[in-house]
């Protein structure tokens, strides 16, 4: 068997500390974490300590433990691609923790940078592997619901959130935090083909001066529409899917379960011509006749992933020479979607503002 990819971990937050290590612990045959560095010595020497690897505070006497193959970078968001690019620079690979840059603009050195250091540069959408998120699309691509026409994607709760993330000084909101996430599917059902993008921020419940409500709504050049919530301040719950199509629909109320309700796909929609004259009451066409089929299934995707699969393509790409299915121009094409809503509000927009 191959040696395990080696990797050092550069900042021990929520990510860093518990996501990430969650993720290579599931992992743990072809991953392992030799290092890990934080500006807090203290919780570094705790992380350490508990992992029994090397620990640092010094990211200079980080970045110059030769052990290291892998650089995660999940330290603060606008230091995401300084960290980077120290990372390649040292000789690693690097994987960088959403969001991977402030605009498009700021991002451009990513693009630099994979060129410079071809195959070595990894971009951390790791919901793209959501079981959930892959059955949808599974169930849309059979054509059991029709032309989809609408998609929903929603990720609400009520929060009175009040750490650094919610401020705009920091890079923070949720623009920045599920937004990544969310336009990554929306880009994915849309074919990354984009015909108008229309946007709504607000600040609700959170403490910080950054959005924490968020309302996207993206058209695609062939009629689909993908609307997008992400609200910190919504006290019910909602479903985290919805799929309308010609043929049916599907609603995903937790990432346990699919409910659909569709038509039998022998039945033929034939044209009806309209009636013009005297309405026959509530008879139209044939409502009446179509065999609906009603169903809940259990979330389980014919491909094989979760989001611990992120970190496995990585490794498999270093160790391995397998591509890895995450391009950078589709994480760079989520940014540029962040850019057109950041200039639709006043939050970012000081035009706007005035």
């Amino acid at each position: 068997m191959s040696e395990k990819v080696k990797v050092g971990i550069w900042g021990l937050g929520r990510a860093g500390g518990g996501m990430h290590m969650r993720e290579i612990e599931a992992n743990k045959d072809i991953l392992e974490i030799v290092a890990v560095c934080d500006i807090d010595a203290e919780r570094a020497e705790s992380f350490g300590k508990k992992l029994n690897v090397p620990y640092y505070s010094d990211p200079a006497k980080f970045l110059a433990d030769k052990n290291i193959q892998l650089v995660s970078v999940a330290t603060f968001s606008l230091d995401h691609i300084r960290h980077t690019r120290q990372a390649l620079e040292a000789g690693f690979c690097a994987y960088i923790e959403k969001p991977i840059a402030a605009s498009r603009a700021e991002a451009e050195e990513l693009v630099e940078l994979d060129k410079k250091y071809p195959g070595k540069l990894f971009v951390r959408q790791n919901r793209r592997f959501e079981t959930c998120f892959q059955h949808v699309r599974e169930i849309i691509d059979s054509g059991i619901l029709g032309k989809v026409h609408t998609i929903k994607l929603c990720r609400n709760a009520f929060s009175r959130r009040d750490d650094w993330q919610t401020l705009l000084a920091n890079n923070g909101g949720q623009l920045n935090n599920w937004g990544p996430h969310l336009i990554d599917h929306a880009l994915q059902f849309l074919k990354y083909e984009v015909k108008s993008v229309w946007s709504e921020l607000k600040l609700i419940a959170a403490q910080g001066d950054a959005e924490d409500c968020v309302k996207i709504i993206m058209q695609g050049k062939d009629g689909l529409t993908v609307d997008i919530e992400i609200f910190g301040g919504n006290a019910l719950p909602d479903n985290i899917y919805e799929v309308y199509g010609s043929r049916g629909a599907l609603l995903v109320e937790t990432e346990d379960d699919i409910k659909l309700r569709y038509i039998e796909p022998d039945y033929e929609l034939k044209p009806y011509p309209v009636n013009t004259g005297h309405p026959a009451g509530f008879k139209f066409a044939d409502n009446a006749e179509i065999p609906w089929r009603r169903t809940t299934i259990m979330v389980e995707p014919k491909l094989k992933v979760n989001m611990n699969s992120c970190y496995r393509y990585v490794a498999e790409s270093i160790r391995d020479g397998k591509e890895y299915p995450i391009k950078l121009a589709e994480a760079l094409a989520v940014v540029e979607i962040c850019d057109i809503v950041k200039s639709q509000s006043a939050f970012y927009n000081k035009e706007l503002a005035k």
